[in-house]
């Protein structure tokens, strides 16, 4: 079996169209795993910050995490949806983004890691593009970065 190629989306319209730049330059016969990564709540809502107590129940934080698996499960199938990849493999991986991406390029030997080159704007911008520059930087495999078109970016 050929070895997959990754595609990481973060649910933002740029994500989408620079994977549709970075699937447009792949083999259709290229096995894909569309790849999002969980915001996962912060535990001390629940435990404090030893100084102060929680701020949510143990029951309050098990829904916000159900929550965020959804939000993040709803984001790969809105992205398969949208790229017409109803075949692709889609996975919610949890941790930091760009270390979680570059632990499951390792563990499934993938061919390559397609990613946008920011991520959603604002304040967020800075963040996020940091991912793809780590992927860059850290993945055992090749890395297409791309940009809405595959060309200049908005």
């Amino acid at each position: 079996m050929t070895s997959p190629v990754l595609l990481c989306a973060d649910g933002s319209h740029h994500s989408t169209a620079a994977l549709a730049a970075g699937v447009a330059l792949l083999d259709p016969a290229t096995p894909l795993i569309v790849v999002t990564v969980m915001a996962e709540p912060d535990p001390s809502l629940v435990t404090g910050s030893g100084m102060a107590g929680g701020v949510m129940s143990p029951d309050a934080f098990d829904q916000l995490e159900r929550e965020a698996g959804q939000d993040a499960t709803d984001v790969a199938s809105r992205t398969r949806a949208e790229l017409g990849l109803d075949q692709a493999e889609a996975r919610v991986l949890q941790g930091d983004p760009a270390s979680a991406i570059c632990r499951l390029a390792e563990e499934l030997g993938a061919a390559a890691v397609v990613i946008g080159s920011r991520g959603h704007g604002g304040i967020k911008r800075a963040v996020l593009g940091s991912v793809s520059d780590h992927v860059v930087r850290n993945a055992p495999c090749t890395v297409i970065v791309t940009g809405p078109k595959g060309g200049a970016e908005d």
